[in-house]
């Protein structure tokens, strides 16, 4: 294939540079199927290989056979229809043929005028080829000549007169055409047969039914595409191909191979027919939740059959029902899936699944640094994201991602730098960015889910983004310098079976600078902006990500708490088509994205998800249901299943609730707080009372907003914003948590707790402590079902309308003996095994052996183990650093004093040591009284106040 316009290929871009990026290297793909794969192409009988989807026209440039090569394609007629044609004169006969090309079979309707016409065409091609000597044609002449016998014909025979007969000599007819290699390859039987390139496409399923139509510019339900109804009165016919699959149907352009639209099935999925419904003879009106497609046919009677195919296609669809919780995918059965706690075993996991990626891979982020290195400590850049999509591309694969244009005032997350960067890189690569905000009228709403899926077979969603500060392992380390060996090994702990050791300080030593594409010896774990703290300072200059953003000498970096999941089969179709479904929608969307670069994507079939090319090692099979958040402005259709999920977890849970979110903002109000997350919690708790029944409720939360403020000054607008909805939830005003709880009295304390998580290091020049960034968007319940996700507790993430998400909702099947308030107890392997690594890691079990984390609701644990532990760090820390926030600060004059006192780790760090040496774990309890007495809303004179509150929600 030639270069972008044909041209010379200018050096690739380093990433590791400030570039110049302003223009769009490539213009269209630039990859040649390899001999090898040409040679599959022209010899494999069993079906055609996914790959074939992105290289439509290559294969009609390289005379690929569409007919499966060495495999027989036999017919036969099952039925004949009498008809009356609008003359009423003349009664036509229509013979219904059905087909059958190795495992695929099909069905067509033809009158006798079809394959006159078919006879006729082909021997017109015959004589064509014997007196016009082109190159085009000398393969097929060679074909011609290697005939044994002459063409089977339709004429002189008295056989064919006869009505009865007529159906079987058709059928010996068309069988005698389609043994003959010269016959096969004409494009007028290929078209008879209604055969295209992707007819035979293993992965996309059954045939399915093709055939050329009209169809109508327009209809689709989209804001800002059909302004005032124009395409009502303003529309153009144009000769298309349609191919309609079991979940989906296109039309494409089959000179070009281009494939024009994708229409995904879903509930709103409907096949009409008629004038009233089209506003076209013989027209069927074709509607899913974006678009009514329209398209022409040539009789009332093939309208009709249209219609009744489509539907009798679709009818098996699990996309055509809304399924449970209001979702688009219903729950998998027996599928292997995996959790991760931390960035690091889910860093090295979804490189080694880059890694085997064959066909595509499919991203989409919050936001996404090139630069993250997947595996650490990094001695080269082969585990570098940028360097592993570009060997993908290389080898052929097709990389799309989808990121989310922030809005660059607020953000600076730049998406443009991470856009160019990988686009310079390989015409492979395709980078989208949604939404355009003026046009789509979307300012405050943001794309927030996390997700990959390598060949529609494996995927990953959770909470981490592809992006710099994100990797964490359980040491949860502040400091970077020069790491030992120890510190820098793969932990079994943040794997589904294993272990985990509590935070040491790493040894003390000068940083050294490192080249980016020299980073021989390195045992640094966070290179340049990767190392950061960003309530210290935010990212700035991201396109110079080798540069330090903070100095490691002097500040502390933040660790990053994080949960994720791998699912594969079914599971990880559902998310690979929610990413198809976003994709194709952008690019409808974006004029920009409307050429031939950036390719519509096709689902693969769920008749084929089992077949796995590569699993995760380590997983586990349970129940998997993918849930959303979606608006028309994200992905075109409208879905909250993850807020239905989350309250109905809540809501049915026996035992225990532990909850794990970077927000933690509900209890609905009807004005500015709408989701019922926390009213959920408070419904339970007052079941259990009242049922005198035994529940707890888990809650962990940053102990501070992720945004970047000095906390000893009030933090600042932002921060002071979100703690202020925070505290609104828990305790504070008539619909928090603990007010709502008024009829159990001071007896909340058994019911819910409420923490955040704090270590401590050591610097070359003092100690330091630092909160760990809870980022996870994680609900556990009863040790059997789990929910992960890129959903925060607020009404952004949950409401649908907002931002989009993406969870999964993992129910174990199988059941382990275990033990519940003091009983025997059947849990689920995969929830316990997660259960257990979040509460040995918090509460520092591995290095105390007393503490028993078995039994999560029984009194012992709850206050001996959970309550007393997050007591004691609590009061270590505030008094060896004054920590803040704290109970002990109600409003900001104590602020300012508290500020101002001396610290015991200044002041006598070995008696600070001393002190610190009885720290358990992670665990503190969140400082419910800090700021009490101030009002945290942000001042109305303020950019922050003048903003909508939905924003803070």
């Amino acid at each position: 294939m030639s270069g972008p316009e044909d041209g010379a290929i200018e050096p690739l871009a380093t990433s590791s540079q400030a570039q110049n990026l302003a223009l769009r290297r490539f213009s269209k793909d630039h990859y040649e199927l390899s001999p090898e794969e040409i040679d599959g192409l022209m010899h494999n009988s069993e079906g055609r290989p996914f790959m074939v989807v992105h290289h439509l026209l290559d294969v009609k440039e390289l005379g690929v056979p569409t007919l499966l090569p060495g495999t027989p394609v036999t017919c036969r007629v099952e039925s004949t229809e009498r008809y009356t044609t609008r003359s009423k004169v003349r009664v036509c006969t229509l013979y219904t043929v059905r087909l059958t090309h190795g495992q695929f079979t099909w069905t067509v309707k033809r009158k006798y005028k079809h394959f006159h016409e078919l006879h006729r065409d082909l021997y017109k091609h015959k004589m064509m080829l014997q007196f016009l000597p082109l190159g085009r044609f000398a393969h097929q002449r060679q074909q011609l000549r290697a005939m044994t016998e002459e063409m089977p014909t339709l004429h002189g025979s008295d056989r064919i007169s006869r009505t009865s007969s007529k159906p079987k000599y058709l059928e010996e007819y068309l069988n005698g055409l389609l043994e003959k290699m010269f016959c096969r390859n004409f494009h007028g039987i290929l078209e008879f047969l209604d055969v295209s390139a992707l007819s035979f496409v293993t992965d996309l399923g059954p045939k399915g039914l093709e055939g050329s139509i009209f169809k109508r510019s327009g209809g689709h339900r989209i804001q800002g595409l059909n302004c005032i109804g124009h395409h009502q009165f303003c529309f153009r016919w144009s000769r298309r191909w349609l191919v309609v699959k079991q979940s989906f149907l296109l039309y494409m352009n089959r000179e070009t191979g281009d494939v024009n639209f994708v229409l995904l099935f879903d509930p709103e999925f409907k096949v009409k027919v008629g004038r009233a419904y089209t506003d076209t003879k013989y027209g069927v009106c074709i509607e899913n939740f974006t678009r009514s497609l329209i398209i022409k046919c040539s009789s009332y009677r093939q309208a009709q059959w249209w219609s009744h195919e489509i539907n009798q296609i679709s009818e098996p669809c699990d996309f055509l029902q809304v399924q449970r919780f209001e979702g688009f995918a219903p729950p998998r059965s027996h599928t292997l899936t995996k959790w991760y706690v931390n960035g690091s075993g889910y860093f090295a996991d979804l490189a080694d699944a880059l890694e085997n990626a064959k066909e595509e891979i499919f991203i989409t982020d919050w936001w996404l640094s090139p630069e993250v290195f997947l595996k650490r400590p990094a001695t080269n850049t082969y585990w570098r994201l940028d360097e592993i999509l570009k060997r993908k591309a290389e080898q052929g694969v097709k990389v799309c991602v989808l990121l989310y244009k922030e809005v660059e005032m607020a953000l600076g997350i730049n998406s443009d730098h991470s856009k160019r960067t990988l686009m310079n890189m390989h015409p492979n690569i395709k980078v989208m960015r949604h939404p355009d905000h003026v046009s789509s009228v979307v300012f405050l709403w943001a794309h927030h889910e996390k997700m990959v899926a390598v060949d529609q077979s494996v995927a990953f969603v959770g909470g981490i983004d592809l992006a710099f500060g994100r990797w964490d392992n359980s040491q949860y380390q502040l400091v970077d310098l020069t790491p030992t060996a120890k510190d820098t090994q793969d932990e079994p702990g943040d794997q589904v079976d294993g272990s985990t050791k509590g935070p040491s300080p790493p040894q003390q030593s000068e940083p050294v600078e490192l080249s980016p594409e020299d980073l021989s010896g390195n045992t640094q774990l966070w290179l340049g902006k990767d190392y950061s703290n960003f309530i210290q300072r935010d990212w700035v200059q991201l396109n110079r990500p080798f540069e330090d953003n903070i100095d490691r000498k002097q500040v502390p970096r933040m660790p990053w708490r994080d949960l994720a999941a791998a699912m594969h089969g079914p599971a990880a179709r559902d998310v690979a088509r929610h990413f198809i479904q976003r994709w194709n929608f952008t690019k409808i969307f974006k004029n920009k994205y409307k050429d031939r670069f950036y390719p519509c994507l096709l689902p693969k079939s769920h008749s084929t998800a089992d077949s796995l090319p590569f699993t995760v090692a380590g997983s586990g099979k349970a129940s998997v249901q993918v849930l959303r958040s979606a608006d028309r402005w994200s992905t075109g259709t409208c879905e909250s299943s993850i807020l239905n999920a989350y309250i109905h977890t809540i809501e049915n849970s026996e035992h225990y609730v532990y909850i794990e979110n970077q927000f933690f903002i509900s209890c609905a109000d009807g004005k500015n707080v709408h989701n019922g997350v926390g009213d959920a919690i408070v419904k339970r708790i007052l079941r259990a009372h009242s049922e005198q029944k035994k529940y707890r409720v888990f809650v962990v939360v940053p102990l501070l907003p992720g945004f970047e403020g000095n906390i000893n000054e009030g933090g600042g607008n932002a921060i002071q914003a979100i703690l202020h909805f925070t505290f609104r939830t828990m305790c504070r005003g008539e619909y928090s948590i603990l007010s709502r709880l008024r009829e159990v009295e001071e007896k909340w304390s058994e019911y819910i707790t409420l923490c955040g998580l704090r270590t401590h290091a050591q610097l070359p020049q003092s100690l330091v402590t630092e909160l760990i960034y809870v980022h996870s968007k994680t609900l556990i319940a009863d040790d059997r079902r789990y929910i992960i996700g890129s959903a925060n507790i607020n009404d952004r993430s949950m409401l649908g309308s907002r931002d989009s998400e993406l969870a999964v909702l993992v129910e174990d099947e199988e059941r382990v003996p275990s033990i519940m308030d003091g009983q025997e107890y059947q849990a689920g392997p995969l929830t316990l095994a997660l259960r257990r690594q979040c509460f040995r890691v918090l509460l520092g079990a591995d290095t105390n052996p007393t503490i028993n984390i078995d039994d999560p609701i029984s009194d012992s644990f709850f206050f001996l183990a959970w309550n007393s532990t997050a007591k004691l760090n609590t009061s270590i820390y505030d008094k060896v650093f004054n920590c803040l926030p704290c109970n002990s600060v109600h409003n900001m004059r104590e602020l300012r004093e508290q500020s101002s006192l001396e610290h015991l780790c200044d002041t006598d760090p070995e008696l600070a040591k001393e002190e610190l040496k009885a720290i358990r774990g992670l665990l503190v309890h969140f400082p419910l009284k800090f700021l009490c007495e101030e009002n945290l809303l942000p001042p109305l004179n303020s950019k922050e106040g003048m903003a909508p509150v939905g924003l803070w929600t």
